[in-house]
């Protein structure tokens, strides 16, 4: 299997956590599009962790990090995150491990963020006809909060967790901020990024949904993480209505340069 050379800047971090029979592929296409891959084993108990730590002892371009117990995707990609600034990393491109996302876009994704570093990039998942309708349409009331929340500054999905962070903002965030540590994250960290003068840079990206038949799975539970993002967002306006005239005068500044 060809495999890429690996990047001393840019790293691929999966957030892992019961992923499915798919996590050793999707592991491997990732490695084959970029080095060095990281997984962060967020206190898995279905056998995937053994499996993982196999493969990094097979190929050192990955590595395998193993929480004692489940904490949240945000905390295993923040935990990876910190680990990858200590060892001199800037940025990371998060994807799940289940294979849902396009382990063949890694490499324009981290083209475009090494022309860009100062910018998020933003995946903007393009869904095929075995989406969900129901997460599909859902999503939107997300994404329409986090746009009013950001003024529109151009966030092109909130939810997609396919994307790059630049990892000093991110951390810096997440160091004021106790939230954003479970499936709050990626929409929590896209507005606070924005406000902190991150811009956004949207790139469409291929999304795929497993049926459970084939393999797929999913922690997503309907109540629970609508009931998380409904108070995420209720946090978020709060503090929007307080940054408001802030707000205002870099999108005004933003207007005049476009």
């Amino acid at each position: 299997m060809p495999q890429a050379p690996c990047s001393p800047t840019h790293l691929v971090l999966m957030p892992s956590y019961n992923p499915g029979p798919g996590v050793v592929s999707t592991v491997r296409s990732a490695r084959a599009a970029w080095c060095p891959v990281w997984v962060v084993v967020d206190g898995s108990n279905d056998g995937s962790a053994e499996q993982l730590l196999a493969l990094a002892q097979a190929d050192a371009g990955v590595r395998v990090i193993v929480l004692d117990r489940n904490r949240g995707k945000g905390a295993a990609v923040l935990h990876g995150a910190r680990l990858a600034a200590q060892q001199g990393y800037t940025h990371v491109l998060t994807m799940d491990s289940d294979g849902q996302h396009p382990a063949q876009s890694i490499g324009e994704f981290m083209a475009q963020s090494a022309a860009r570093p100062d910018c998020l990039i933003v995946g903007v998942p393009q869904f095929d006809a075995d989406a969900p309708p129901l997460r599909v349409r859902g999503r939107r009331i997300s994404n329409w909060w986090a746009n009013l929340e950001t003024l529109n500054l151009g966030i092109g999905d909130s939810l997609f967790g396919f994307r790059v962070y630049p990892i000093g903002p991110l951390l810096a965030i997440a160091q004021r901020h106790r939230w954003m540590r479970r499936f709050d994250f990626d929409p929590e960290a896209a507005v606070r990024l924005c406000w902190a003068g991150v811009r956004p840079v949207n790139v469409p990206a291929p999304v795929r949904y497993f049926a459970r038949e084939c393999g797929g799975v999913s922690h997503f539970r309907y109540v629970r993480d609508n009931a998380l993002l409904t108070w995420m967002h209720v946090r978020l306006m709060v503090e929007f209505i307080l940054r408001l005239p802030r707000l205002l005068g870099r999108r005004r500044t933003a207007d005049r340069a476009g």
